[in-house]
C-alpha cells in the first residue's frame, strides 16, 4: 500500500513560480509511474506529468511542456513539480498519483493506483 501526501500549494502571481512535493509513503519500485494531475473547477481531471520511479522516463502534456519539470528524490521518496512561468490557466488542485506498473506512457486517470488528497493553485492575473 502507497500513501502519499502532496504540500506546496498555494497563491502565485502569473509568470511566478512554485514548486509541489509528494512525499510517498510504503514501498516504490523502479517501474512504478509516479504522476501529476490537475483539477480546475467544473473540468475533468487531467493530466500534467510523469516520471518512472527509476527516472529513466518521464513525459509532459502540451499545456505545461517547457515550464513545468517533474523530478523525484530516491532517499526521501517524494516526488517533485516545478512549476515555472505560471498562468492563471494553472489554477487547479493539483494531485500525485502512482501507478504500480509504468506500461506505455501512463497519462490516464485509470493507469493509477493511488492517489494523494490535492493541493490548490491558484494564479492571479
Amino acid at each position: 500500500q502507497v500513501q502519499l501526501v502532496e504540500s506546496g500549494g498555494g497563491l502565485v502571481q502569473a509568470g511566478g513560480s512554485l514548486r509541489l512535493s509528494c512525499a510517498a509513503s510504503g514501498r516504490i519500485f523502479s517501474n512504478y509511474a509516479m504522476g501529476w494531475f490537475r483539477q480546475a473547477p467544473g473540468k475533468e481531471r487531467e493530466f500534467v506529468a510523469t516520471i518512472r520511479w527509476s527516472g529513466s522516463s518521464l513525459y509532459y502534456a502540451d499545456s505545461v511542456k517547457d515550464r513545468f519539470t517533474i523530478s523525484r528524490d530516491n532517499a526521501k521518496n517524494t516526488v517533485y513539480l516545478q512549476m515555472n512561468s505560471v498562468e492563471p490557466e494553472d489554477t487547479a488542485v493539483y494531485y500525485c498519483a502512482a501507478a504500480r506498473l509504468w506500461a506505455g506512457v501512463p497519462t490516464s486517470r485509470q493507469d493509477y493506483d493511488y492517489w494523494g488528497q490535492g493541493t490548490q493553485v491558484t494564479v492571479s492575473s
